[in-house]
């Protein structure tokens, strides 16, 4: 089956797409946004499945991702085991049901997480490895079988065994373990070294009923298709109409090892773990060996988790008709390659970010100790860009804010974040399926933002799901157009005679990404306004040149250059590929050669090889800024990259230096800006883009609407205004489309005089009286008890009198917005608001003399469920985590401020 899937994500520059005429592309379902939906106990119906896959689809959702986990209490009686045939047969409506919705649907290929459940056997568990270390007196028996200490590693099995002179002499002492019947007598006094292989116990997190068990050995190829085995058997008779398999981050905690470990690392690296046990362990005093063992221990992890996990993995779910996504952040690896190793690579946010947006809430009680780096998302977007591929998604606001708190407007600038880094396919993070018969706030899941029916804020999210897609129906249509590659020295982050077993996760960027050089540069590229992937040796290994650019995989786009940061350790493969590709025309630069190759095996052999590529360099040792001629192409050897850069005229986006962030896109002869400004100001600048065309068009994210941009020799303007988004296009074709309108000259009129009336239309869990406001207010500004309680919709209604000008605009700007609010004007939809800057134009539904502005105010859960708490309502009571907040305490709302809820104001009518 896998044809039908690889024309859908390699030759995805073929998708239709109008640029004689600018225009927004024909939306697919996976430019809309997704969201992970939660089967808590798998307690779902068809009525309930229906119903909410109808929900998703009215609010502007493109697909769901099933994911099964604990369930809640009191309601075990409505629990289905996982992929028993009852749970089958909901998958299978679920799926022909959102068809018929045109809706997607993908599955975690598990419960909870990580990968496991109740047919991963002991054997197939994840596993780790155990040293165990002690003395032995010269004339003392060592016996046999020999066990662990740890009495809970009963079952572990001794692999390897050394005994260690005080000259650090080692003695072999694996024919003893074959044959438990003998024992050595110890010639002199001598250290034992014993590596066993064990368990670590972990059992899947979240699990949902009949998904509890042991998590997978993911190191081990026997064990993963004995996992994969259970679902085969659960579709053998079964038309699985899923979209993708989806694999969550690498949590597997511990696992650093596989039964066959010793024998693939023999395979791979040409000499015996076992015989550097001393090292292996940390108790050597040859601290360069031990890095170097280390460093060769972690690149075999990495290797056979890619091996023997991800690519089975995927293979698996083409055998369905299915792609494979999976989050590689956290695993012990090269996180390119791991990315790179299935169909779509998939990052996460984590938390909240800081913006100088004016006005954007960010409560610090409501922040994570870690804030989310955009640098961190490019290693996924860095592997799909570089391999040609289609997708990178995101696992998109995990933990914005504690519970109930999280606005529609917080959520813009961090999903901007993501399509900035690349990230053009997010799955929010996410909704809780919940019956109809619970009551408010309904089931919910744990670490969320609730996108649920129940959320208040669920009659505004359209406004952010069109959104999202209007920007992801560009970036997946057109192809990433970043200049530069960025290599990535993994070797520097293995080399070290820290712990052996090293994860790279999204929670300790401050560990192993930050204090890097490649992280510093990378960092100092973005802000002069060059744009560029990371790249690791395997793909570097493929690569080629063409017409003196380096081209990573056949449908990537050509990169000009390729900047390689300072590093000590390096592939001596890796520098003659390098070598390769320069005699071939391709431009290196490299901020400092590096120093030597990493790694313990062959290495004297592999020094003479690097020194002798070396050589092959007609450099000047001593100098510090210079380049060289190499066959076809150059060799810059350089601590000035930025001037580098520009000597090879390859020049820095200039629009950068204004505040405004970018991601530079092409198709088919156009250029695409996605342009956001995040800085406290209005960005209003002339600007020469890099890519010049004849002709300029505005595509407006947020509206939906498309304008020509006059261009002054080739400088346009930009205005946007703090919080807000354009996609520029250049191309050579001309467009009829109005001339987009400036906002100059902004006279107020003076037209809000007449009292408001409010009334409160949706909500709960009581809708408190109306009443007239001479000024503008928040509900919870009223000292009123019903309103405080009050989570929902309240309409804010008023005529102006206004003298029409027909050649000038109208902006409508509500000032303090309490969340979100759609704004009718005589009785006609003028959209959405939803977030910064609170402001609409309108002056397409103004008429002459009396006009009525009606504003329904959307507001957020939290003051709603602060009144359960305090009323001790017992809304949360499920098993396994329960309920926590964002510091993974207990949740109670009861003590939490009121919320500002509600219109405040002041709102303006502005002429332009």
């Amino acid at each position: 089956m896998r044809w039908r899937w690889m024309p859908f994500l390699v030759f995805w520059f073929n998708l239709s797409f109008s640029y004689a005429q600018p225009s927004w592309p024909t939306v697919t379902k996976e430019m809309k946004p997704w969201t992970r939906w939660w089967w808590m106990g798998s307690a779902v119906d068809r009525p309930n499945l229906q119903r909410e896959l109808q929900q998703f689809d009215a609010a502007g959702f493109g697909g769901v991702e099933v994911t099964p986990i604990y369930g809640a209490k009191g309601y075990e009686s409505r629990y289905i085991p996982y992929l028993s045939e009852r749970w089958l047969d909901m998958l299978n409506f679920t799926t022909t049901a959102a068809t018929d919705l045109g809706l997607g649907v993908d599955m975690n290929l598990g419960t909870g997480w990580p990968f496991g459940g109740p047919t991963v056997q002991l054997m197939d568990a994840a596993t780790k490895f155990l040293v165990e270390d002690s003395t032995l007196e010269k004339g003392s028996t060592l016996s046999f079988p020999w066990v662990a200490k740890d009495g809970q590693q009963s079952s572990a099995k001794l692999q390897a065994l050394r005994a260690y002179t005080a000259t650090g002499k080692s003695i072999n002492l694996e024919a003893y373990i074959a044959d438990n019947s003998r024992p050595w007598i110890a010639p002199e006094d001598v250290r034992i070294i014993a590596l066993f292989s064990g368990k670590t116990g972990q059992r899947v997190k979240r699990a949902a009923p009949g998904g509890e068990g042991f998590t997978l050995d993911h190191l081990g190829a026997s064990a993963v298709q004995h996992y994969f085995d259970t679902f085969r058997q659960a579709f053998a008779k079964r038309n699985v109409n899923l979209r993708a398999f989806f694999n969550d981050s690498y949590e597997v905690y511990g696992a650093n090892w596989t039964d066959l470990f010793l024998t693939e690392f023999n395979r791979r690296k040409g000499y015996k773990l076992e015989d550097y046990l001393l090292d292996f362990s940390g108790n050597g005093s040859d601290k360069e060996k031990e890095a170097r063992v280390k460093s060769d221990y972690r690149e075999v992890v990495s290797a056979i988790l890619q091996d023997n996990f991800l690519r089975p993995f995927t293979t698996f779910s083409h055998r369905y008709g299915a792609v494979s996504k999976n989050q590689a952040h956290g695993s012990p690896g090269n996180l390119i390659d791991l990315y790179g190793s299935t169909d779509i690579a998939e990052c996460e946010t984590f938390g909240s970010s800081s913006f100088a947006i004016p006005g954007l809430r960010r409560d610090p009680a409501d922040v994570r100790n870690v804030d989310p780096d955009p640098m961190m998302f490019k290693f996924a977007s860095s592997a799909t860009h570089t391999l040609g591929k289609k997708y990178t998604s995101a696992e998109t606001f995990t933990w914005l804010t504690d519970h109930f708190k999280t606005s529609l407007s917080q959520a813009k600038p961090e999903v901007e974040q993501l399509f900035l880094a690349g990230v053009n396919h997010v799955f929010y993070h996410g909704s809780t399926y919940s019956p109809k018969d619970i009551d408010f706030p309904g089931w919910l899941f744990y670490a969320s933002v609730n996108f649920t029916a129940n959320n208040s804020f669920w009659p505004h999210l359209s406004g952010l799901n069109s959104y999202v897609t209007r920007v992801q129906s560009i970036l997946q249509t057109t192809q990433a157009d970043n200049e530069l590659l960025v290599y990535w020295p993994i070797y520097d982050v293995w080399h070290d005679t820290e712990a052996p077993f090293k994860t790279l996760g999204v929670h300790h960027v401050d560990q192993w990404l930050h204090p890097s050089t490649c992280y510093k540069q990378s960092v100092r590229l973005q802000r002069a306004g060059y744009s560029f992937d990371f790249v690791s040796d395997a793909i570097l290994a493929q690569s080629t040149v063409k017409s003196g650019k380096i081209v990573t995989a056949e449908h990537a786009q050509p990169y000009k250059t390729l900047y390689v940061p300072a590093s000590h350790f390096f592939s001596e493969e890796t520098f003659r590929k390098l070598l390769e590709l320069a005699n071939a025309g391709a431009t290196i630069i490299f901020e400092a050669l590096p120093k030597d190759v990493a790694g313990l095996n062959q290495l004297e052999p592999r020094r003479a090889v690097f020194r002798q590529l070396l050589a092959q360099l007609p450099i000047l040792h001593d100098a510090e800024n210079q380049y060289c001629r190499y066959g076809k192409g150059k060799i810059y050897i350089t601590k000035d990259m930025l001037s580098a850069l520009e000597t090879e005229e390859i020049f820095a986006e200039r629009l950068v230096q204004s505040g405004l962030k970018f991601s530079r896109r092409v198709a088919n002869g156009s250029t695409y800006y996605y342009m956001v400004n995040h800085s406290e100001k209005m960005i209003d600048e002339s600007v020469r883009l890099n890519r010049v065309g004849l002709h300029y068009t505005l595509l407006d994210p947020q509206t939906g609407q498309a304008f020509t941009l006059l261009s002054d020799k080739g400088k346009i303007r930009l205005q946007l205004p703090s919080g807000y988004a354009w996609i520029v296009q250049v191309a050579n074709q001309e467009a009829s489309l109005p001339t987009y309108a400036y906002m100059d000259n902004l006279q107020e009129q003076t037209v809000f005089t007449a009292a408001w009336r409010v009334s409160f239309t949706t909500g709960g869990p009581v809708l408190p009286k109306s009443r007239r406001l001479k000024e503008l207010s928040f509900w919870t500004d009223w000292h009123d008890t019903t309103a405080d309680k009050f989570g929902g919709t309240a309409s804010y209604e008023t005529e102006i009198e206004l003298q029409k000008q027909q050649s000038k605009a109208y902006l409508l700007t509500l000032g303090q917005l309490a969340e979100s609010a759609r704004v009718l004007v005589n009785g006609q939809e003028a959209g959405m608001v939803w977030s910064y800057p609170f402001q609409i134009e309108i002056g397409q539904l103004l008429r002459n003399g009396k006009n009525t502005i009606r504003i329904e105010v959307a507001n957020l859960m939290a003051n709603r469920v602060r009144e359960l708490d305090r009323q001790h309502v017992p809304w949360r009571n499920y098993h396994e985590i329960n309920f926590v907040n964002i510091d993974y305490k207990p949740f109670d709302a009861s003590q939490w401020p009121l919320q500002d809820s509600g219109l405040k104001g002041p709102v303006q009518l502005f002429v332009y």
